[in-house]
């Protein structure tokens, strides 16, 4: 009996410098049914000679491959051009400069397939600094949640959450009851909330104990290299963004029931980083969108905002704090 086909999609800019370790990764699956559909989002290195030698030995392998190019619209616009071409039972999206282990896709298939109630799963993850491998970074994971399951929420608010897009595996079936026109918001920030909030909205998810993928860090990685909270903020909203327009895409009562709590949240996680700025226009802005929201402000906030954006009242706020 043959094995359920598996789909890898994964989007590139300007990838040459991981793309051998990423290519031989797929080859060294252990599963022996895949389809990789490859986008090259405009990339103006070496990617696509780099992809397009990889053919021959990736079909000798008996891996079906799709190899796209697009001009430069973003991983989720990427994405996008690869679920409208997908045809496996199954879906995972690993970035090319990640790794997943030789038996990631086997072990997901085998656990998707023994528990038919989770209608996708999340494994562990290893990080790997780029430039010192033998370094010990860790590992990502979700603590399964004793009891009710709250995935959804906690995307919502960044709880107990993390985004490695290749620990993932969708069954195919069930992402399309929730993707029905195979096509996520293409916003800044990302393309895995887009996907994961209506999957966790609609069907359970399954956590493995397995370490399945290597997420790499460096120190010039685009969500590695906010180290000023002005590009803090700049994150916040995008994020922000992606929740807010999947939730519309979701249904006019769900976006009515987040929307929101979802704004006073990031207000008040922008409040915060914007007063590290010592941006009295940066600081002002998040404040009044907390009290246009109807968030709850506590006393030590409002006079930390007092003491960020009037420099006559500072002097009172610090005596109030006793400096």
């Amino acid at each position: 009996m043959s094995k359920p086909l598996v789909s890898i999609i994964t989007p590139c800019y300007n990838g040459e410098a991981f793309l051998k370790r990423y290519f031989e990764s797929i080859l060294n699956q252990t599963y022996p049914n895949l389809e990789l559909i490859f986008i090259n989002d405009g990339s103006t290195d070496r990617t696509e000679e780099i992809a397009l030698s990889y053919r021959e030995r990736l079909e000798k392998r008996g891996i079906t491959y799709i190899y796209e190019k697009q001009e430069n619209a973003g991983q989720a616009a990427a994405l996008n051009r690869g679920l409208k071409l997908f045809t496996g039972e199954y879906l995972t999206w690993p970035d090319s400069d990640d790794v997943m282990v030789s038996d990631a896709v086997e072990k997901k298939v085998d656990y998707l397939e023994q528990h038919p109630d989770y209608g996708f799963c999340i494994c562990k993850t290893k990080v790997v600094n780029e430039n010192n491998p033998e370094m010990k970074c860790g590992y990502y994971e979700r603590m399964k949640p004793e009891g009710e399951d709250y995935l959804f929420e906690d995307i919502l608010f960044l709880r107990n959450i993390y985004f490695a897009p290749g620990a993932y595996m969708v069954r195919s079936e069930e992402l399309l009851e929730v993707l029905p026109d195979r096509e996520i918001y293409t916003g800044k920030g990302g393309q895995n909330a887009q996907v994961l909030l209506p999957m966790a909205y609609s069907y359970k998810c399954g956590y493995m104990d397995d370490i399945l993928y290597l997420y790499y860090i460096r120190e010039e990685s685009h969500s590695h290299s906010i180290t000023d909270s002005k590009k803090v903020i700049q994150q916040l909203e995008y994020y922000e963004t992606i929740l807010l327009e999947t939730l519309k895409k979701m249904g006019n009562d769900i976006y009515e029931k987040y929307e929101g709590k979802i704004k006073c949240f990031y207000a008040a996680r922008k409040f915060g980083n914007a007063v590290d700025t010592r941006d009295r226009e940066f600081i002002r802005k998040e404040y009044l969108e907390m009290q246009k929201q109807n968030f709850y402000i506590p006393f030590k906030t409002k006079l930390l905002y007092i003491k960020s954006t009037n420099r006559i009242l500072k002097s009172i706020v610090d005596k109030v704090k006793g400096r």
